[in-house]
């Protein structure tokens, strides 16, 4: 099980991820997507990254907010901020 981060880990890892912003023990991202369609295949994309991280967060997608966090570490772990700067690079 990953290691739920530290608070001053997660200022880090917030400090290096400018356009997200932490929701209790959750990122979040406002992503604008042209329609649903481009929505669903950004999710899908973001589902490819997760599994080969083998990391399975909390992903939710509500108009246009993208929203991690891992609930088996009960928080936000090393492997939610390596998985925004891949959602990052993909935006």
């Amino acid at each position: 099980m990953p290691e739920r981060l530290s608070e001053e880990g997660i200022e880090r890892g917030l400090s290096a991820l400018p356009r997200w912003t932490r929701n209790g023990d959750a990122l979040s991202r406002r992503v604008m997507c042209d329609d649903f369609r481009h929505a669903m295949l950004f999710l899908n994309a973001v589902a490819y990254f997760a599994e080969q991280a083998d990391h399975h967060p909390e992903i939710h997608n509500v108009y246009r907010t993208v929203t991690l966090t891992t609930h088996d570490a009960g928080g936000l772990t090393a492997k939610d901020f390596d998985l925004a700067r891949k959602i990052d690079s993909l935006l």
